[in-house]
């Protein structure tokens, strides 16, 4: 008969071993399959699993094979858009894996000490990281305990293979995009962070700029936030008209669209008075409160690519590491002016 309290209880496999009488080790040896089980027993054991929903039991199994089934992600702030949405295609893709994910860290605060501690205390198999540079101590870390890195987002400097898009040549088309669209007066809302990120955004745009005989007449920190576009955009707001630039390229869809809304309050219209564009293609974007022009990182192929690279190493902890760069998006819209047939020749 069986006991009335196991439905209030958690099912182990002294729960399945009394259930179905046998020892725990016949128990343990049906769930994985082993032949010398018979086929009758091993259904038997798989039902009762099933019945009492039994799952085994992340430490044991860490302890039985040395490894923890877990990947450890390390994102960034929650209020920038595009983070949210690479959060979101990571979970999607490593639940279809049949992974488990741990969240270390999210945000822009410091992660050097509690990083560590965690990737040592949960005994992550791999990590993830996004938004932010592989510290020395990480790497250090992973390195000493044969735990595999993947940058997402970022080229990887340290002890780290990466996924990144391609963000020279996209803003290399946006400069392009507003070259030929006429604009000779443009401004470039950066970041002073050392990300490859900005580094590689700033880089490709100015040498379009350059190449084209132009340089951007105005270099603004928008601190990669909304707020540090907002305020780029009330600066340029507040110049003289005839000092004022045409367009403003902001490296990242969150800081444009801080400066889309310091342009509107003060009464500029995009794109007749302003072109604006950014990076980054969140779905926010496409809102038609901003219509912004901007390049779309191939978030599920980047993401697909990551876990790909972290899983190999996972398994063959020899493997070299290695830098994916994948095409961005062009995708043009109402804050631009039209450059006709552009985008049969992108």
């Amino acid at each position: 008969m069986r006991d009335p309290t196991l439905s209030n209880r958690r099912a182990t496999i002294v729960t399945l071993s009394r259930e179905a009488g046998v020892a725990p080790s016949t128990v343990s040896r049906a769930l994985k399959g082993e032949g010398r089980i018979s086929a009758e027993m091993r259904a038997k054991i798989g039902r009762l699993a099933k019945e009492l929903g039994y799952t085994p039991h992340a430490s044991a199994r860490t302890m039985s094979s040395g490894r923890s089934g877990l990947i450890g992600i390390v994102g960034g702030p929650a209020d920038n858009p595009f983070y949210t949405e690479l959060l979101h295609e990571t979970v999607r893709q490593v639940v279809d894996r049949g992974m488990r994910m741990l969240m270390i860290h999210a945000g822009t605060g410091p992660i050097e000490s509690r990083t560590a501690d965690a990737l040592l205390q949960y005994q992550v198999d791999g990590c993830l990281f996004s938004s932010v540079e592989l510290p020395s101590k990480i790497a250090s870390v992973c390195a000493a305990n044969g735990v595999p890195v993947v940058m997402v987002n970022r080229v990887a400097r340290l002890h780290s293979s990466a996924v990144t898009c391609d963000n020279a040549i996209g803003s290399a088309q946006i400069a392009e995009l507003l070259v030929r669209g006429g604009h000779r007066q443009i401004a470039l809302v950066r970041t002073s962070s050392s990300s490859s990120t900005g580094i590689e955004r700033d880089a490709g745009f100015t040498r379009y700029l350059e190449q084209a005989g132009l340089r951007p007449m105005l270099r603004l920190d928008g601190h990669s936030t909304y707020e540090g576009g907002f305020a780029a955009g009330q600066h340029i707001a507040a110049l003289p008209a005839g000092k004022r630039p045409d367009a403003v390229y902001a490296i990242s869809d969150i800081m444009a669209f801080g400066v889309l809304d310091a342009f509107r309050l003060a009464g500029l219209q995009v794109h007749a008075d302003m072109a604006v564009a950014g990076f980054d293609g969140v779905p926010q974007s496409g809102r038609p409160i901003h219509d912004l022009t901007t390049v779309e990182q191939p978030l599920p192929a980047m993401v697909g690519r990551a876990l790909d690279l972290l899983q190999a190493r996972m398994l063959d902890k020899t493997l070299t590491d290695e830098t994916v760069s994948l095409r961005g998006r062009l995708i043009i819209r109402g804050s631009t002016r039209p450059v006709p047939d552009y985008m049969s020749e992108v």
